[in-house]
C-alpha cells in the first residue's frame, strides 16, 4: 500500500472516532487548553475556528492573555497567515467554510494551536492532506521559536502515524483528558 493510501485510510478511520467523540463531548473539553495557555500569558496565540467535529478552542482563545489570531489561507502551496481576532469580531467566510476575521492587523504567533484528524504520542499529527500547517510551522519554526499545539478529543489518537520527511512534528497535545508532551 503507498504512502498516500495509509494516510487515507488512517485518516477515514480518525474522523469516524472524532464524530463519536464530537456527538459526545460536554462542557469543558476546552478546559486543559486554557491551563496549557495560561503558561503562554503575553504571547500571540494563533487558534483556529472549528469546522464540523473539529474540538473547539474558542473558551480557550476567549481567556488567553494576550493577542490571538486566526489562519486564513491565501491558496494552495501557500503557508498560512494569520489575522487578530477577539470574541465578536466581524467574521467571514474563507477557504474550506472555516470562519476568519474580516478586517484586523496580520499577526505572527508564538503558539498555534493545531486542529488535526489523528495524532500519536510521538508528536505525529494527521491533517486534512493539504500541507497548510506544515508549511506554516516550517517557515515560522525558520525564524525562530514557536510552539505547536495540537488541541483533539483523546479518540483521535492513533498508535503510529506513518509521517514523512516534511510533516511537521507537535510539541504538545492537549485533549479533554490530558496534555501530552512528545518525547
Amino acid at each position: 500500500m503507498s504512502l498516500a493510501a495509509d494516510k487515507a485510510l488512517a485518516r477515514k478511520a480518525a474522523l469516524a472516532r472524532r464524530k463519536v467523540a464530537h456527538a459526545a463531548a460536554g462542557p469543558g473539553c476546552a478546559d486543559r487548553l486554557i491551563e496549557v495557555l495560561q503558561g503562554h500569558r503575553g504571547r500571540a496565540v494563533a487558534g483556529y475556528a472549528p469546522i464540523g467535529t473539529e474540538i473547539d478552542p474558542t473558551p480557550a482563545m476567549a481567556a488567553h492573555d494576550g493577542p490571538v489570531c486566526l489562519p486564513v489561507i491565501d491558496g494552495d502551496g501557500l503557508p498560512l497567515r494569520f489575522r487578530k481576532w477577539s470574541p465578536g469580531c466581524a467574521m467571514q467566510a474563507g477557504a474550506f467554510g472555516a470562519m476568519v476575521p474580516a478586517s484586523g492587523a496580520w499577526l505572527v504567533p508564538d503558539v498555534l494551536i493545531v486542529p488535526l484528524v489523528a495524532f500519536d504520542r510521538s508528536g505525529g499529527r494527521l491533517g486534512y492532506g493539504g500541507g497548510f500547517y506544515d508549511r506554516t510551522l516550517a517557515e515560522l519554526r525558520a525564524a525562530g521559536p514557536v510552539t505547536a499545539i495540537g488541541f483533539a478529543y483523546a479518540a483521535q489518537e492513533a498508535d503510529a502515524l506513518v509521517q514523512e520527511a516534511t510533516d511537521a512534528p507537535l510539541d504538545q497535545i492537549v485533549t479533554e483528558r490530558e496534555v501530552i508532551v512528545p518525547g
